[in-house]
């Protein structure tokens, strides 16, 4: 890690403002990376997503499709991207870790 974000009310968080510990995510915390990043109140659509994301790298290690993602839930494929501006902020405040340079490219462009 080259270098990590402090912050007052957050774990450690890495230099692309993903928690280092993602078990230390709460939904306190959720709603504290969502301010970070710009959306000032999570839906529950933006809730959707967030457990979607987390239950997706729990059994699988690794960034779901966001086209899945918007699919199961009978969205349109910008949904994630509407609701969130970026999915790699989807993933910033679903509190997951570094997916790697190549998912973090996918999430940034998504």
């Amino acid at each position: 890690m080259d270098r990590a974000i402090q912050t007052p009310h957050l774990p450690a968080l890495d230099e692309n403002g993903l928690l280092l510990d993602p078990f230390q995510w709460d939904e306190t915390i959720a709603e504290e990376l969502a301010h970070m990043v710009g959306i000032e109140i999570l839906s529950q659509d933006h809730w959707l997503i967030i457990y979607a994301l987390r239950d997706y790298f729990k059994k699988f290690g690794v960034a779901p499709s966001m086209n899945n993602v918007c699919r199961t839930y009978q969205k349109d494929k910008l949904w994630v991207h509407n609701l969130f501006a970026t999915c790699l902020n989807a993933w910033r405040v679903a509190g997951l870790p570094d997916p790697g340079e190549e998912a973090k490219s996918y999430l940034s462009d998504m």
